[in-house]
C-alpha cells in the first residue's frame, strides 16, 4: 500500500518534487484567518452522516450547557439551507455590520448567534445557491463575523459529508466534532461515515449523542424504544469513543423549541461532557 502524507500525496509522488518535506495538511493549506476583532479558544463541530436525527437540538444543547457553566458562547449555523438555530432561540432581527465586519445576533442567554436567516429580508425565502457559494458564506460566517471574544464556538454542521463539512473542517481550526445519531439499524453506517470523514481531515472525534433514543411513558415511567433498540454503546466501543448521552422524546425540549425559548432549556441528557 502507497503511503500517504497528511496533504494526500504519496512519498512515491513527492519523492522527485522541489518541495517535498514541507507539504502542510490540508486543514493547513486551506485555514482562513478569523475575524481581526474575534478572539476564540475552542471550535467545536457537530454532525451527523444523515439528516433529521437532531443535530441542531445538540449543538443548542451543548452551547446551553456551556453557558451554564459560565463560558461565552457562540452558534456558527453552517446548515445554510435549512437553518434553525436562530428560531430556536427566538432570534428574528436581521444581523448588523459595519466595514470591520458583521456583528452576530444576541439570544437572551447571551449566546452568540450567526445564521443566513439573519441576513434576508424575508426568513422564509429558501436559499436556493450552488455548493461553492454556500461554502463561500460558511467560511465568511469565520473572516467576516466579529464574534469577539469567546470560550466556545459551536458549528451546527449540514448533515452528510458534502463540500459545507469539507469547507468547515479545511478553513476553520476545529478543535473536535461530536457526532449525533438516532437508534435505526442503519446508524453504524451513518456513524462511521462521519467518523471517517472527520478521521481522514484529522479531527479529533470527542463522541456520539444518540437522538430519540426512548420516550418515558407518563403513567409508569416505562422506557419505550420507539425507533428500536440502541445500538450506540457497541458503535461507540467498536470506534473507540465515548457516548456523550442518549437523548429522549422530551416534551418539555420539544415545547421550549417550539415556543422559540430554547434559551431557557436545560438538557439533562448531556451532563458532565468535558469539551
Amino acid at each position: 500500500m502507497t503511503e500517504k502524507n497528511n496533504s494526500g500525496c504519496s512519498q512515491e509522488s513527492c519523492s522527485g518534487c522541489a518541495q517535498a518535506g514541507t507539504c502542510q495538511s490540508k486543514k493547513e493549506d486551506f485555514g482562513a484567518p478569523v475575524n481581526a476583532h474575534s478572539q476564540i479558544r475552542k471550535v467545536i463541530g457537530v454532525i451527523s452522516g444523515k439528516g433529521g436525527v437532531g443535530k441542531s437540538l445538540v449543538t443548542g444543547s451543548l452551547a446551553r450547557m456551556m453557558r451554564e457553566k459560565g463560558y461565552t458562547v457562540g452558534i456558527l449555523d453552517a446548515d445554510i439551507t435549512g437553518p434553525s438555530i436562530p428560531k430556536m432561540y427566538g432570534v428574528h432581527e436581521m444581523a448588523k455590520g459595519t466595514e470591520d465586519g458583521i456583528f452576530p445576533c444576541i439570544a437572551q442567554d447571551k449566546t452568540r448567534i450567526m445564521s443566513v436567516n439573519l441576513l434576508l429580508e424575508d426568513e422564509d425565502a429558501p436559499v436556493i445557491w450552488r455548493g461553492p457559494v454556500v461554502s463561500g458564506v460558511v467560511t465568511q460566517f469565520w473572516t467576516d463575523v466579529i464574534w469577539g471574544d469567546l470560550d466556545y464556538l459551536f458549528v451546527d454542521m449540514p448533515p452528510g459529508t458534502g463540500d459545507v463539512p469539507l469547507t468547515v473542517f479545511q478553513s476553520l481550526p476545529v478543535d473536535g466534532v461530536v457526532i449525533v445519531t438516532s437508534p435505526q439499524d442503519l446508524v453504524r453506517m451513518i456513524v462511521k461515515k462521519a467518523y471517517n470523514m472527520a478521521k481522514q481531515m484529522n479531527i479529533p472525534v470527542l463522541g456520539v449523542v444518540e437522538n430519540y433514543s426512548y420516550v418515558k411513558c407518563p403513567d409508569c415511567g416505562k422506557e419505550i424504544n420507539v425507533f428500536g433498540e440502541s445500538h450506540i454503546e457497541e458503535i461507540a466501543a467498536e470506534l473507540e469513543i465515548p457516548v456523550l448521552g442518549k437523548i429522549p422524546i422530551d416534551a418539555k425540549i420539544a415545547e421550549a423549541v417550539e415556543a422559540e425559548k430554547f434559551y431557557e432549556t436545560e438538557n439533562p441528557y448531556l451532563q458532565n461532557i468535558e469539551l
